[in-house]
């Protein structure tokens, strides 16, 4: 039996779909078809009912996905018990994070990894939380990090870091409504605000914290979405509107008293930030990633 033939199974089997297994496996749909039908006359039975429009396993297809779960976790157990007998931990990691998290958090600590991991190769993808989420399960990436909780029965989720969303405005053209350090929340509605994109941690942390004081998202006067942290703070220093962001982005704006921070009276606006991945043996190098980051948060958060 093709260990090959099983991966590309348990990728067809997970996204019920040969193309989308395809586009995750970097192969042609063709391929992917011969791959399962080598597997299907190994074993002389069918594996996928492909009569209705949603292509299911049936019940043969469903025992081998229990037992290929099983034979990927034992296979990655392996590769990661060889590697260890090596004096150093080696080969390449995937890593994707969200905006906030990928471009004022992540990048202090990449160089400090590298050092104590020179022949680890580093990648790092930049994208909203939803993305991320299924580049990890699509397998496009090893460890995640994202703002959201992420309640997935097939994704180790890990809480590393609270934040706070902040409204901010200018401090060279500021808003009359902002003068104080808390506003009332029906003043919230009034504000011309630059939002995160669709799909974004924060714009999604947003809206639940509204919703539990059934406040709506759709009620803000939202005069434009920008789909980068940067440009939004940019945008806000010109005067051209207010934002609700990361406290964990603006700490150089406000040392150099550029914009001004302000809280909302009776909603707390505070989350955690997550470290993910999918619920499988780990490489080594994922491993000693996962491990070293958590150290060195818990040593530099007070």
């Amino acid at each position: 039996m093709n260990l090959e033939h099983l991966k590309v199974f348990y990728m067809a089997a997970t996204k019920k779909n040969f193309s989308e297994a395809a586009k995750v496996l970097h192969l042609s749909q063709p391929s992917v078809s011969l791959h399962i039908k080598h597997l299907e006359q190994y074993l002389n039975t069918t594996l996928f009912d492909r009569s209705t429009k949603k292509m299911e396993l049936t019940h043969a297809g469903t025992i081998l996905f229990s037992f290929v779960e099983q034979i990927i976790q034992l296979v990655n157990q392996l590769e990661k018990d060889i590697s260890l007998l090596s004096d150093s931990i080696h080969g390449d990691l995937r890593l994707g994070a969200s905006l906030t998290i990928g471009e004022y958090l992540l990048p202090y600590f990449l160089g400090d990894f590298i050092k104590q991991y020179p022949n680890v190769h580093l990648s790092l993808l930049v994208d909203n939380s939803n993305q991320i989420i299924e580049k990890l399960l699509d397998g496009k990436i090893d460890l995640g990090f994202i703002e959201v909780a992420i309640p997935r029965k097939e994704i180790d989720s890990l809480p590393f870091l609270e934040d706070e969303l902040v409204i901010i405005s200018s401090v060279r053209h500021p808003h009359p409504d902002l003068a104080e350090d808390t506003i009332q929340p029906e003043l919230l509605f009034s504000l011309p605000i630059i939002a995160r994109e669709q799909g974004s941690g924060t714009r999604q942390v947003l809206e639940s914290n509204l919703l539990k004081h059934q406040l709506e998202l759709d009620q803000l006067n939202i005069i434009m979405e920008l789909g980068h942290t940067e440009s939004i703070k940019s945008a806000v220093e010109s005067g051209l509107g207010v934002s609700i962001i990361s406290k964990t982005t603006i700490q150089k704006e406000l040392d150099l008293g550029l914009l001004k921070q302000t809280r909302i009276k009776g909603i707390s606006l505070k989350r955690n930030f997550y470290l993910i991945n999918r619920k499988q043996v780990l490489s080594p190098a994922s491993d000693a990633f996962k491990e070293l980051f958590i150290t060195s948060v818990k040593e530099n958060v007070h």
